[in-house]
């Protein structure tokens, strides 16, 4: 499909992408270059284009991951900034949306509800609610040779929030950051933020600029490491280099690098907690390390990062402060705690997570047939078994999500090329009963947890699983055999 094509007939498309986000505008921006002959369609349940980027809006919204490796390595980040701000990285997707073409193929308000793959017609029949201008919604049907779910792996409509005793009791706000009201008022406000995650990490040192004071309420503590804002060695390269080998260049370093610390981290968990706890104590200055100090190994949780050290600054210079414990009962005018304390409060943020859930909530069935999400396995971690001409991009969990989703959306091209070539019509992946089931992520995070009956599996042996491990992937998804064996065609 060529950048200027613009109209559509109904039926049927090549590829159906579900989600204009990040992944989504990858998807896309891949086709028109390695598939141009492809007619494609992005389905989007919002109003604009972004995902992730354009849902979110809370006070400091940002990239816990550096841009050079959060962007593409087609389109070079050329921001001063290494950790983005979220409207930065919006505006990123929409370049690339408009650069490949991918903008006059987007249909907004179209939340996708059921796919169903037609063996007779080895086509998948799908239903997308669609939303007009005055609200009411209407059915839309597609049907697409290919599905291609972009859609991410957390609700859109509900975060995670337990409930607190008493919270009725309370007199001020409560918030979940999912959900930020445009119009809040925190200047000179007492803010405490439940939580220690990466939202939690990002809001404090954003709120803490103009509330009268910010209280980070964790029950147990993460990993916390500064990240420079600015990238010096990708400068100097770009002030010498043209823009896409500087790019290039800063890519591979921060890559090298991430796996690097991280092989580091697994197999010297050790060493390496106390080396992050140090850095941590030489920039928070007299603070009770407890705060700092998680019980469990570097890495088994995703490592939060704050750019130039901006949450340690603003703790040591007393605009915000950590307090570890857990909570008894809300009270009229804030939370108090088992210990006895009391924390006084006129907004109460509830950083306590996301809600993860399959596929969008999308219902996929085969021939009528259930293929419930948890009941699949991940090839590659990028197909589910049993369920043919599918790609899910799911990202890294210790690296940035993007390097996945680029090598995910690359040999979705490769593998309709070969379609094409041997005049396949259908791809599909068995479950292989020799396989033993393993969790998707081995990661202890609380939303990871909460979601190991959501998540399909992967298996204990090649190609059924999911590795963290980019240089790995770019060697047996870009490279590898389309026809490994595994990977069954007619």
């Amino acid at each position: 499909m060529t950048q200027q094509q613009q109209a559509f007939e109904p039926v049927p498309l090549d590829v159906l992408i579900i989600g204009a986000g990040l992944s989504g505008i990858g998807a896309a921006h891949a086709l028109s270059e390695k598939c141009p002959d492809k007619r494609y369609l992005i389905l989007e349940r919002r109003q604009s284009i972004g995902g992730t980027w354009d849902l979110f809006r809370y006070p400091g919204i940002r990239s816990d991951s550096d841009m050079y490796t959060l962007s593409y390595s087609y389109k070079p980040w050329s921001n001063r900034k290494a950790i983005a701000d979220g409207p930065d990285i919006k505006r990123y997707i929409e370049e690339i949306a408009e650069d490949s073409g991918a903008i006059h193929n987007i249909r907004f308000q179209r939340r996708v509800v059921s796919a169903n793959w037609s063996s007779e017609t080895s086509r998948w029949q799908v239903v997308a609610k669609a939303t007009d201008a005055s609200g009411a919604e209407h059915e839309e049907h597609y049907e697409a040779r290919f599905l291609f779910s972009c859609s991410g792996y957390y609700s859109y409509d509900e975060g995670y929030r337990p409930t607190f005793p008493n919270e009725q009791n309370f007199k001020g706000q409560i918030i979940h950051p999912q959900f930020w009201p445009e119009d809040l008022d925190y200047a000179g406000k007492r803010v405490v933020v439940i939580g220690s995650g990466a939202t939690a990490v990002t809001l404090i040192p954003a709120m803490a600029k103009t509330a009268g004071h910010v209280t980070m309420l964790q029950r147990s503590p993460s990993y916390v490491v500064a990240r420079p804002q600015r990238d010096s060695i990708a400068q100097s390269l770009q002030k010498w280099l043209p823009l896409h080998v500087a790019h290039s260049l800063t890519r591979w370093k921060n890559v090298f690098l991430t796996q690097f610390f991280y092989k580091l981290a697994r197999n010297r968990p050790d060493q390496f907690k106390q080396r992050v706890l140090h850095m941590v104590k030489t920039q928070v200055g007299d603070v009770d390390m407890k705060h700092f100090t998680p019980d469990y190994k570097p890495w088994d949780q995703r490592v939060c990062a704050v750019p130039d050290g901006d949450l340690f600054r603003d703790v040591r210079a007393g605009r915000a402060s950590v307090v570890t414990d857990t909570i008894e009962t809300f009270t009229e005018n804030g939370i108090r705690l088992h210990s006895g304390q009391e924390l006084e409060a006129d907004i109460i943020v509830t950083a306590t997570g996301l809600k993860v859930n399959a596929l969008g909530d999308v219902v996929l069935t085969v021939d009528g047939a259930p293929m419930l999400f948890n009941e699949r396995m991940s090839y590659k971690g990028m197909m589910l078994s049993d369920v043919p001409n599918m790609i899910v991009t799911f990202g890294y969990t210790n690296a940035s999500w993007t390097l996945k989703a680029e090598l995910t959306a690359d040999y979705a091209c490769r593998l309709l090329r070969y379609m094409d070539k041997h005049n396949y019509r259908e791809a599909v992946v068995r479950r292989d009963a020799s396989v033993q089931e393993q969790p998707f992520l081995d990661f202890t995070s609380g939303y990871v947890q909460r979601a190991a009956n959501v998540l399909p599996k992967q298996g204990d042996r090649a190609p059924w699983q999911v590795h963290q491990n980019y240089l790995k992937d770019k060697l047996t998804i870009q490279y590898g055999r389309i026809d490994d064996g595994v990977m069954q065609f007619q």
